[in-house]
């Protein structure tokens, strides 16, 4: 396979995560009959990301990189958020 389409394919893998992460939230609202974000939202977030983000260092793009970079920070830090809410002890 040619490293482009590897790269593209890599690309789109990144992209079905991130977008997946729309699906779970609206699926998890529907469920509960109100708005809320599950931490599947902010799990497929950070890999979506994190795969989008090597794709754009490939691609050598700063936008996308700055972008993707930012948002990959943010994920990990709601997770972060999550992960001491409940797990108080931990939370130094």
């Amino acid at each position: 396979m040619e490293t482009a389409t590897l790269w593209i394919a890599v690309g789109l893998v990144g992209q079905a995560l991130f977008t997946s992460r729309f699906l779970v939230q609206w699926l998890a609202s529907e469920r509960e009959k109100r708005s809320v974000v599950p931490p599947a939202f902010w799990l497929l977030s950070l890999a979506g990301g994190a795969v989008l983000l090597a794709y754009a260092i490939w691609r050598q793009d700063p936008v996308f990189i700055l972008g993707q970079s930012t948002g990959v920070f943010i994920y990990a830090r709601n997770l972060w958020f999550i992960r001491a809410q409940h797990n108080p002890e931990s939370n130094s």
